[in-house]
């Protein structure tokens, strides 16, 4: 079944293994980086890398310097 623009078309990303906020949902750009940097809900405590299986929710307090 085809893909309408509501539910991603012509693209859909996948971002599997990771919480919500880590995850893809409405994609304009992408943009290669050398080096992984804070994005809006890593700003406000958010773990940089969002692993479930390693319960990173939350974190670290030298992530939290970038508020």
């Amino acid at each position: 079944q085809d893909l309408t623009p509501e539910h991603g078309y012509p693209l859909r990303l996948v971002v599997p293994q990771r919480y919500a906020w880590k995850s893809a949902k409405w994609v304009r750009g992408i943009e290669f980086m050398k080096f992984n940097r804070p994005g809006f809900w890593e700003q406000y405590g958010y773990h940089m890398d969002a692993d479930p299986w390693a319960e990173e929710r939350f974190g670290t307090p030298d992530q939290t310097k970038y508020r």
